[in-house]
């Protein structure tokens, strides 16, 4: 069974059917529904290539190769950060907030492991809405890298004060300065202090959801993939998750 409803079945359909108008494209011995069908489980279950050619009558390459296609024509349709931010409102806050997509290929690699949270993995931020809406989701990198060095190496903060954006962002983030607040740090606060944190924590709060959302895709709670290979498939995802919300 797939939770996904029917209608962004048929939107993945339409982009792959698109791929294939193209020139020179190679027949597929699956359908464009077959093949949105196939790519969706393994994103959303993280069922393996042999699974998921067995279960669909193609071999394990084939199935290989048509994941790959999808993933790609879904993340070229994935939105850049300067895309993101010129179709927001500059009235309006954005929640910034950065997670690690775990892995289980790069146990033996330093710069992969997390001090932080204790596991090797990609270290991605999300720019959010007020409603907890994801609104970019940033290239991955090696998971030891520090959330605030990652979001400078995006261009977050610079591209959000050319354009006068405020960004809420907890305390891993203290130090980026420009139109970035982060919480009040010490003990024994004063009240007007104290009240701004909390103010701060329950605007911040529903930014969780992005990362909450993006986690129900089974693919990503211990990626079996490359590394290199993340920041497509979070893209792919992105896309699918805008279409299932418009839909």
């Amino acid at each position: 069974m797939l939770d996904i409803p029917h209608e962004v079945v048929e939107h993945v359909s339409w982009l792959l059917y698109a791929r294939r108008r193209e020139p020179r494209s190679r027949w597929r011995r699956l359908s464009c529904f077959q093949q949105a069908l196939l790519v969706l489980v393994h994103l959303r279950k993280n069922e393996t290539l042999d699974q998921m050619g067995a279960g669909f009558g193609v071999s394990t390459a084939t199935a290989g190769r048509y994941v790959t296609e999808a993933v790609d024509v879904l993340a070229d349709q994935a939105p850049t950060l300067l895309d993101a931010l010129q179709d927001h409102d500059p009235n309006e806050f954005l929640i910034l907030d950065g997670t690690l997509i775990r892995t289980d290929r790069v146990a033996a690699d330093e710069p992969y492991y997390s001090q932080k949270r204790h596991h090797h993995g990609m270290n991605v931020a999300v720019l959010a809405r007020p409603d907890g809406t994801a609104l970019w989701y940033s290239r991955a990198l090696p998971g030891r890298t520090h959330d605030l060095t990652a979001t400078r190496a995006h261009g977050v903060i610079q591209a959000c004060l050319t354009r006068q954006i405020l960004v809420l962002a907890d305390r891993a983030y203290r130090g980026a300065g420009a139109t970035v607040r982060t919480p009040c740090c010490g003990r024994d606060l004063p009240e007007q202090y104290a009240q701004f944190n909390r103010d701060h924590a329950r605007l911040r709060a529903p930014g969780e959801r992005a990362f909450a959302r993006l986690k129900q895709w089974q693919i990503l709670r211990k990626a079996r993939c490359s590394p290199n290979w993340i920041s497509r498939t979070i893209a792919a995802i992105h896309t699918i998750e805008t279409a299932w919300r418009s839909g």
